[in-house]
């Protein structure tokens, strides 16, 4: 078991900036990947970008240029930099691990982008 805390949303103008933070109470080490994900009212939940055990990372077309994602293996948690950020941006964002056999959500955090 592991529990994910994320934190860092907030509300912003469009075209400011945000860092989510996402703490695991053990060691993400073992995990294949860690994600974040996001949920906007009446969408459904999208993979927003994806960090490997080997620090490959993957991003969606609609962030690549604009998120970064890392991870922090000594501090067992996950970043995700939101730069630009425009009103489409406005979500819930979920961090995720996920291994072989299991994953693990949070609880998700308010990014708020006004126009």
């Amino acid at each position: 078991q592991v529990q994910l805390v994320e934190s860092g949303g907030g509300l912003v103008q469009a075209g400011g900036s945000l860092r989510l933070s996402c703490a695991a109470s053990r060691s993400i080490f073992s995990f294949n990947a860690m994600g974040w994900y996001r949920q906007a009212p009446g969408k459904q939940r999208e993979l927003v970008a994806s960090i490997t055990s080997g620090v490959n990372t993957n991003y969606a077309d609609s962030v690549k240029g604009r998120f970064t994602i890392s991870r922090d293996n000594a501090k067992n948690t996950v970043y995700l930099q939101l730069n630009s950020l425009k009103p489409e941006d406005t979500a819930v964002y979920y961090c995720r691990a996920s291994s072989t056999l299991f994953e693990y959500w949070g609880q998700g955090t308010q990014v708020t982008v006004s126009s």
